[in-house]
């Protein structure tokens, strides 16, 4: 299975390094200046599972020019259309697109842009980040990649990506009710991005102080409720352990749209939390926690120079 990786950055780079690693056929398309940081240095992976140092075949936007297997996607939701001009000529009749972007406005302009086929379910649970020296470092243990198709079947296609994902260094699990995945995550990142935004530390820092775990209580609620009503309850398992992550006494989690936000980076507050609380309202669901995070995180997103 031929694989483009769009991008190498923290996400797409740790899963398309490990691929790489266990002999994949794996290339990633990248804008030059991380091509230039990459050619003479390797993509460097600093990790509990293991260190790799690996020199990735690269490509560039313009240069593909015939369809690859599978597009794994995983930018910022705010580079999204950026990025599907670049890759749009890998993408054949047969091309799988497994996106791994937060929340759910990705898949409406994916498959506007490709068709309902091309596009499957993916959900990916891992903390990485790319430090001052360009190398990806994963923050914590956990590193799973969770797909499959949208309309809950398992096709041929979906047994054969499963077959080229097992086995490469990282967990994959082939779901047959990945919209519930992908919908439980939303809840999950919408909740933890607006406790630590709006409240700027992380959750030890937050539930250390007197109300702060029963905030982060409400925001999950609230997340809960969003979820609910449009129809994709988060399990109870799911909430309860979700729950205990959020009000962890001493524990260092953060979100990704935190981040960001502390390295003065764009956050994407407007996919995360914009398109969340919309769908919400939508449903007749008050949502003020959420809402006062997202305002937080558009006044700071005003402040940064213009891209």
């Amino acid at each position: 299975m031929r694989i483009l990786i769009v991008g190498a950055g923290a996400v797409g780079g740790y899963f398309g390094g490990r691929l790489a690693q266990t002999g994949r056929d794996v290339t990633f398309l990248v804008r030059p200046s991380r091509a230039k940081q990459l050619s003479p240095d390797g993509l460097r992976i600093i990790s509990p599972h293991g260190d790799a140092v690996l020199t990735p075949k690269l490509v560039s936007a313009g240069e593909i020019d015939t369809p690859y297997d599978l597009v794994f996607l995983s930018v910022k939701a705010y580079a999204l259309e950026e990025a599907m001009n670049d890759f749009a000529p890998a993408v054949g009749p047969e091309t799988m697109i497994l996106p791994v972007l937060n929340g759910m406005r990705h898949i409406d302009l994916l498959t506007k842009r490709f068709g309902e086929q091309a596009v499957i379910g993916g959900v990916c649970l891992v903390a990485t980040d790319i430090d001052d020296e360009g190398r990806i470092v994963q923050l914590a243990d956990m590193q799973q990649l969770v797909y499959g198709e949208r309309n809950g079947e398992t096709t041929p296609r979906l047994q054969s990506l499963d077959a080229t994902l097992q086995g490469a260094g990282f967990d994959a699990r082939l779901s047959t009710d990945i919209m519930r995945v992908m919908w439980e995550k939303w809840v999950q990142l919408a909740s933890l991005g607006a406790i630590t935004c709006l409240m700027r530390g992380t959750i030890g820092e937050i539930v250390a102080v007197p109300g702060g775990g029963d905030l982060s209580l409400k925001m999950l609620d609230e997340s809960a409720a969003v979820a609910t009503a449009c129809g994709h309850k988060p399990s109870e398992a799911f909430l309860a352990r979700d729950a205990r992550a959020m009000t962890a006494p001493g524990s260092s989690l953060t979100s990704s749209m935190y981040r960001d936000l502390r390295k003065g980076a764009p956050v994407e507050a407007d996919h995360i939390l914009g398109d969340f609380i919309e769908r919400g309202r939508a449903h007749g669901i008050a949502t003020p926690l959420l809402k006062a995070a997202f305002v937080n995180l558009r006044v700071y997103q005003a402040r940064l120079p213009k891209r």
